[in-house]
């Protein structure tokens, strides 16, 4: 049996690189989030950390009341995380397991969705968001985004290798209906892409700021990007300030991920390996 391959000093240094130019902008938000909008105007500009971060962290998080809006996006965060993932397993294995009308149609209509710019259905979406009345709750920024076509797409790819037919044929012969089959078998079998997907969902539902902007209000349930808005207010807004509330917004992604991230991962090599 050969030897497994070693990585060199060129491997560790082009991975250092690219480490360092990824974790550039966390650290540039966090050395602008501890000076002062004078010294950030300044040139050359700072490169390391100053004597204002508790301050301007405290500030922040007054004038943002970002308390409530990190608790309004982990609560919209993951219940939208939560509704992809299992709607589009669902989907996923119904486009690609099971014989039905129409099938091929539908789901040509379902990649067509992905073609349309999300920009064209705000205003009927904000019209029917208005007329129920959900207009600064957090279900408008919820429900309207529980199903992806992208999830779907990628449940059903994942399925179609992670679940073979005959598998599905030998339950069915041994009596199991359509919820035993779903709960014990397309469950497990979905459980390293659901992961992805799930991180994928969480993270663009954390950063969205287009839809929630325009249908939550800095006084109402903000989520953090629309509490981001108010800070730094004034003819001249306060940098440091923005920043400090742009390091407090992103601090639980990265507690998430640190979480999780090994998990998901492993999710997906599991994945791999069996596929």
């Amino acid at each position: 049996m050969s030897r497994p391959e070693r990585a060199g000093p060129g491997t560790y240094a082009l991975l250092g690189v690219l480490t360092a130019v990824s974790l550039f902008p966390l650290l540039w938000t966090a050395v602008a989030a501890s000076r002062s909008s004078t010294r950030l105007a300044a040139a050359p500009p700072p490169l390391w950390f100053g004597r204002n971060l508790p301050r301007n962290l405290g500030i922040a998080w007054t004038e943002g009341g970002l308390g409530e809006a990190i608790v309004n996006t982990a609560v919209v965060a993951g219940a939208v995380a939560a509704g992809t993932v299992l709607f589009s397993t669902l989907a996923g294995f119904a486009f690609a397991h099971l014989r039905f009308r129409f099938r091929s149609a539908l789901l040509f209509l379902v990649g067509a969705t992905m073609l349309i710019p999300p920009q064209l259905g705000v205003v009927p979406l904000y019209l029917l968001v208005a007329r129920l009345r959900w207009t600064d709750g957090l279900q408008a920024v919820i429900l309207p985004a529980l199903v992806s076509a992208f999830g779907v797409f990628f449940m059903r790819q994942h399925l179609r290798r992670a679940l073979p037919r005959e598998l599905l044929e030998a339950a069915r012969v041994d009596g199991a209906g359509t919820v035993r089959v779903l709960w014990h078998l397309v469950l497990p079998a979905a459980r390293p892409a659901a992961a992805v997907l799930g991180m994928l969902s969480f993270v663009a539902a954390w950063n969205d700021f287009f839809w929630p902007v325009l249908v939550l209000t800095q006084t109402g349930n903000p989520t953090v990007q629309v509490a981001l808005t108010g800070l730094g207010r004034g003819h001249v807004p306060d940098q440091s300030v923005v920043m400090a509330g742009a390091l407090l917004g992103t601090l639980p992604l990265l507690v998430v991920l640190a979480v999780f991230g090994r998990q998901i991962v492993g999710g997906v090599m599991r994945g791999a390996v069996k596929g």
